[in-house]
């Protein structure tokens, strides 16, 4: 073949290129993918979109992920990773997903609640014992079962990444025993295991967007919260509240999804390098999450000790069990696999 010609075909290669990848997106994710698709001939091009900034655990993790897999298939997966909803919120991203407008997402639990509700198991207070029961919940035969759930609904179930656990706050009596929530007013998210978690100890579940919960427990509408370290302190709601009690008692996470469209575009060893780049993201993932919660718990001790306006209260073991003795009443209500399913209930519990 001639060079002429060879140069013909490979313009004509490059242009069509630059024509297939600027369709449908954002300018700026136009300009993104034309940038990086013509030096990247034959490659797939992978985006990540997350809601959160680049530097929390969620976000530099996806950063990790990004880097590995790159170097795991020497840049045959290109990985675009773009934070702070700049392509989906979280409440379109799971239809993006399907669509494969997006590749690759990390959602909290609860917005695959009318797709697997089975993943309200993570909202049931007291279920794991600490960090490590929980990740070995997640890594063994219940976390199993739950991702080919979300496998089974059109998408490709990864891996589970931290927030942590969450703790109780309030602004009207100290929370030492179970006793002491009853006739107070707590702000959930839309969860029927939160709401009955807060029956059971006689206080009243108030339903209410993350975004208001501050001004919520400033005013007086709310007393109360749960909610984890980092999202207390980011938020601020130490600074509303009076009482902080660490109780452990729920989790928030988050699921990674994978596009199934995409997944089966990838030959076999594609797959093989995902799986271990999103591994090895896992373990980084749920180190940032550590020591994010770690720093600013402290950080919170430390507004308490400086102004005085905040008291926190660890409980003691025996404090602890009268409080999971109370709340988990509620387990049976939620044996129904339609709601969770007693099998995943009792299979978290007996994970050693």
């Amino acid at each position: 073949m001639t060079t002429t010609m060879k140069g013909l075909i490979s313009s004509v290669a490059i242009a069509s290129a630059l024509v297939f990848t600027g369709c449908g997106g954002d300018e700026k994710e136009k300009k993104t993918t034309e940038a990086k698709q013509p030096n990247n001939m034959g490659e797939f091009v992978l985006k990540f979109s997350h809601v959160v900034s680049p530097n929390t655990p969620k976000g530099k993790a996806a950063n990790f992920f990004e880097q590995r897999l790159e170097e795991l298939t020497k840049g045959r997966i290109d990985v675009q990773v773009y934070p702070s909803s700049q392509l989906y919120k979280d409440n379109a991203v799971l239809k993006a997903l399907k669509l494969d407008s997006v590749q690759m997402a990390a959602p909290s639990f609860s917005k695959f609640g009318k797709i697997v509700p089975q993943l309200a198991l993570f909202d049931l207070p007291f279920l794991f014992k600490d960090m490590d029961h929980l990740h070995r919940v997640q890594d063994g035969e219940v976390g199993k079962k739950l991702k080919d759930m979300v496998t089974a609904k059109g998408y490709v179930a990864l891996n589970f990444w931290d927030n942590h656990f969450k703790q109780l706050s309030s602004s009207k009596k100290p929370l030492v025993t179970p006793e002491d929530a009853v006739g107070q007013k707590f702000r959930i998210m839309s969860s029927k295991v939160l709401e009955a978690q807060f029956h059971a100890v006689g206080a009243n579940p108030q339903m209410m967007p993350f975004s208001e919960v501050y001004s919520g427990l400033q005013q007086g509408v709310i007393d109360g919260q749960e909610n984890t370290n980092s999202n207390i302190y980011t938020k601020k709601f130490h600074e509303v509240q009076k009482y902080l009690t660490i109780t452990n008692h729920g989790y928030l996470g988050y699921l990674v999804v994978m596009s199934e469209k995409f997944w089966n575009k990838l030959p076999k060893d594609l797959q093989d390098a995902v799986t271990q780049a999103i591994n090895e993201a896992t373990l980084k993932e749920r180190q940032y999450a550590e020591e994010l919660n770690a720093q600013q718990f402290n950080l919170i001790k430390e507004y308490a000790k400086k102004t005085g306006d905040l008291e926190i209260i660890n409980l003691s073991s025996e404090q602890k069990e009268a409080w999971r003795k109370a709340v988990s009443k509620i387990y049976p209500d939620f044996y129904d696999s339609k709601k969770i399913g007693e099998d995943l209930i009792k299979g978290a519990l007996a994970t050693e």
